[in-house]
């Protein structure tokens, strides 16, 4: 059963140990991913399905990374201290690599002890009370969006079926475009892009997501669409009630994080 859904950025400037003086300028999203891990613990879930965009990403498939372990990892990021061990949940891996296949949707296991910054962030924010919490890696694809949204829906029938308490969170940024100083310097479809996606989620509508013209998205320079898509597709049906827990850019990327409270 689901008993838990975000949305989170994953910036590894909200973790001290990198961010230092900049973590000052994130405060916003540092206070709302406190606010989610207090709401993780309550929840007591035994397993986290974490759906990154940093991950390894296969064009024509969607993946879910198989280790007997995984460590979380920030020495690109110059911190060679800061790493947490997880174990998998081999069951509901199991359960969903068959149901997957058998429904003929495009799915593969990689197999990496490494976790991507993006899950490597958004474990060590959220989870730091809940050692034990099984966790279940998931990569988008380079498919289309719609099939994004299909491929939620069937993660939905499966873990609504498991007896297992499970947390979902899509881990993202927006676009990285909305100032000169971004990465992506400046452009005006980053802020369009970022404006469509926050009313999006504040009226937690899978559609207009999947409405937004395809060259938007992509010149918006963002790395959290597609995660959230699948999100929105593991919710479709369900009675939930969205709420923004904050939404900044302070060096010019957007930074959404929201919970999705189930009704």
């Amino acid at each position: 059963m689901i008993v838990f859904a975000a949305h989170t950025p994953h910036t590894p400037l909200m973790l001290a140990s990198i961010g230092k003086e900049n973590r000052r300028k994130l405060e916003d999203t540092v206070v709302a991913m406190d606010q989610l891990a207090q709401e993780l613990y309550a929840a007591h879930p035994d397993t986290l399905l974490i759906i990154s965009s940093h991950a390894t990403v296969h064009d024509t498939a969607f993946s879910c990374n198989l280790h007997d372990e995984y460590r979380t990892d920030f020495s690109a990021f110059g911190d060679l201290t800061t790493t947490h061990e997880f174990a998998p949940d081999l069951a509901l891996i199991d359960a969903m690599q068959r149901s997957l296949r058998r429904g003929q949707v495009p799915f593969t296991l990689d197999s990496e002890s490494t976790l991507d910054y993006g899950s490597s962030v958004a474990l060590t924010m959220l989870a730091p009370r809940l050692p034990d919490i099984r966790v279940v890696p998931v990569s988008h694809s380079g498919l289309d969006a719609k099939t994004h949204f299909k491929f939620g829906q069937h993660l939905k029938d499966i873990l609504t079926a498991s007896n297992r308490r499970i947390a979902v969170v899509s881990s993202g940024d927006l676009s990285h475009c909305l100032s000169s100083a971004a990465p992506g310097g400046y452009k005006k479809e980053g802020e369009e892009f970022d404006a469509s996606v926050v009313r999006a989620v504040e009226s937690a509508s899978a559609s207009q997501l999947l409405t937004l013209d395809d060259a938007l998205v992509r010149e918006a320079s963002e790395c959290g669409f597609r995660p959230l898509l699948i999100l929105l597709g593991i919710l479709d049906g369900r009675s939930i009630e969205s709420e923004i827990l904050s939404y900044e850019a302070p060096f010019g990327v957007g930074y959404l994080t929201a919970q999705f409270h189930l009704l």
